[in-house]
């Protein structure tokens, strides 16, 4: 019970360094404004040169035969 006991404790004491480090540095690993927008137009290429893409291919497709 008293390994448990130790065990519980610093693991706690662990967790409430990681949390307080955590809270130093609020702006650690967001995201701006700019970024989501960039990578939601590049998402949107992306998927439009697909379907052009596969649209092309479809209409080749057609040919062949």
């Amino acid at each position: 019970m008293t390994s448990l006991l130790t065990f519980l404790t610093v693991v706690g004491a662990l967790l409430r360094d990681r949390l307080r480090a955590l809270r130093a540095q609020p702006e650690r690993g967001s995201l701006s404004v700019e970024q989501v927008i960039i990578t939601v137009a590049l998402i949107g290429i992306a998927v439009a040169l697909v379907a052009v893409i596969a649209n092309a291919v479809t209409s080749r497709s057609s040919q062949i035969q």
